[in-house]
């Protein structure tokens, strides 16, 4: 069971998505990913991103933080109307419409979103089945649609290779906990300082308190 853990709607239980259709981020990574992307400060008014949203967990959760807007997109049709049931939930709180829910296919959503429409926070957790050159495929797809200093977020297994980042895309960090890795991206900055100071992290505690 899952819920929003701050914000407008934190303790809200979100609706999960039926069987083994999705594999939900835990509450325990979502939490050390938010606590990771405050310390950044691009939530509060972020035009947000979830693709492959699964539940929506993390879209709804930028929602009850603040953001400006989010966008789920998912293509299952019971793990869509589990976006919309918990998409509802947030907007109530909220008085207003923050959440939109796509039932799309990921290429097919990002080749039909048209310019000036651009992300600050980004998060993708496909499947498992995605493999290597596909994820890269949706990453280069991604890329226009990237506002000037967004962030994006990986999840994949322990276990995956580093996503192979386009052309004007770089990372920057990465976490890993237990069998969860996370992948932080940003559109690349000619001549911008190095700031990866965290190459493998392994020193990073895997449980959050």
């Amino acid at each position: 069971m899952s819920r929003i853990i701050s914000g407008a709607a934190g303790g809200t239980t979100l609706v999960s998505v039926p069987g083994s259709l999705t594999r939900p981020t835990t509450d325990r990574v979502k939490e050390a990913l938010f606590s990771r992307l405050d310390a950044f400060e691009v939530i509060a008014e972020a035009r947000v991103l979830d693709l492959y949203a699964g539940s929506g967990s993390l879209g709804v959760e930028s929602a009850s933080r603040g953001a400006q807007s989010v966008d789920l997109v998912e293509f299952d049709g019971k793990a869509s109307e589990v976006c919309q049931r918990n998409a509802d939930l947030v907007n109530t709180a909220a008085r207003r419409k923050v959440v939109t829910v796509h039932r799309s296919k990921v290429e097919s959503f990002l080749e039909r979103t048209l310019a000036p429409v651009r992300w600050d926070l980004v998060f993708l957790d496909p499947p498992y089945p995605l493999d290597e050159p596909a994820l890269a495929g949706v990453l280069a797809k991604l890329l226009p649609h990237l506002a000037e200093g967004a962030v994006v977020v990986v999840e994949r297994s322990s276990r995956s290779h580093e996503p192979a980042w386009p052309d004007g895309m770089e990372r920057f960090a990465e976490r890993k906990y237990g069998e969860t890795k996370l992948w932080f991206a940003e559109p690349s900055v000619e001549d911008a300082p190095d700031t990866d100071t965290d190459a493998t992290d392994q020193a990073e505690p895997e449980s959050v308190s």
